[in-house]
């Protein structure tokens, strides 16, 4: 079959390899219909080192199950499925605490960490198939599947990130970032009751869909005009909730300026750094808080689903473009440059 490899920074090629097959009892065999390039798979884009690649991409998909293990009971074969970015078997201590990307099964793991799988090809092995794959009602060919695709990733983590930072309808909101995930945590923000959500993009095309999901204001500004701005936006104050759905070490001195005392920075961003200002004079003397992390979701699937069957929100519009595994490559030098929001690839 054919796959996406990553041979280092730039360099990305759709590549024969061998078809995947069921080595545990608990596997599946997917036959993917629908993926995507991630924002995170941009970091490997811009610096992965050629020492260590090739590396398979690809977690986000929808597919069909072509074949299961023996133990496998909650798939079959024919049903269409979506996978989390993270595989997991969902009965774990962690799992049924909803932190499914902290599983202790050992086979649990992220896509990124399955040397031999991945979601940007035409078909994968699912391990812990019964905890990772979930079942969706609609046809392959329906036109939810883009929405539908959110879940597996950038949804479910917009969704996270605002869960976790306590958002409510009694919570002003800033979203660092107008990438798929950070319109997506905009439209989580709406969701959960949010009255002001202040986006912080310069990207025109994406600050309007930004709007179009519930964001209030748009401060294209960054560093300290850009804190000034949404600090004029909340009265002086700051904002109760930072979304930081970037990853590099501005954003995150950003959110620590634009925070009120007792606010809360709920990152999702994939983290470019290991240390972080949380001292006395950043997050220690206004009681501010630092959450967030990879997202569990897993354990937002079926809560967001319906709002999705039902024509109540449209996720799948953070989707500006799409191609099959031969444009896979040119996908990720549109994404890098900014042409393209995110690639919808149908293997």
């Amino acid at each position: 079959m054919r796959a996406t490899l990553m041979y280092g920074a730039g360099d990305v090629r759709v590549e024969n390899v061998p078809d995947p097959v069921i080595k545990h009892p608990t596997d599946a065999l997917v036959r993917i219909t629908a993926s995507c390039v991630c924002g995170s798979d941009l970091h490997p884009y811009g610096q992965m080192k050629p020492q260590d690649g090739p590396a398979r991409m690809g977690h986000e998909f929808i597919g069909v199950v072509e074949d299961t293990g023996p133990e496998v009971t909650t798939v079959k074969r024919g049903d269409l499925v979506v996978a989390p970015f993270a595989i997991s078997d969902n009965t774990c201590v962690f799992c049924r605490e909803g932190l499914h990307t902290s599983c202790s099964h050992p086979q649990a793991n992220f896509w990124d960490g399955e040397p031999e799988e991945g979601g940007q090809a035409e078909a994968v092995r699912v391990p812990l198939a019964d905890g990772t794959l979930v079942k969706l009602p609609v046809a392959p060919d329906s036109a939810l599947v883009p929405s539908l695709l959110t879940l597996s990733d950038v949804f479910g983590t917009g969704y996270h990130a605002a869960v976790s930072g306590g958002v409510n309808e009694r919570t002003g909101v800033t979203v660092i970032g107008d990438g798929a995930v950070g319109l997506l945590a905009v439209l989580s923000a709406k969701r959960l009751g949010a009255e002001q959500i202040i986006l912080m993009g310069r990207h025109r095309a994406r600050t309007d869909l930004g709007r179009e999901f519930g964001a209030t204001d748009v401060v294209p500004a960054r560093g300290e005009e850009g804190i000034a701005a949404v600090r004029d936006l909340t009265g002086g104050q700051g904002t109760h909730v930072v979304l930081e759905a970037v990853g590099h070490m501005p954003a995150y001195e950003q959110a620590v300026g634009i925070l009120r005392p007792g606010g809360v920075i709920s990152r999702v961003g994939v983290p470019q750094y290991e240390e972080a200002p949380i001292g006395f004079g950043s997050l220690f003397r206004h009681n501010l808080r630092l959450a967030g992390g990879p997202a569990p979701v897993r354990a937002h699937i079926e809560e967001l689903m319906p709002d999705i069957l039902d024509g109540a929100i449209d996720p799948g519009k953070v989707f500006d473009a799409t191609t099959d595994l031969d444009g896979v490559p040119a996908a990720y030098q549109d994404m890098a440059d900014r042409k393209s929001l995110k690639v919808l690839i149908k293997p």
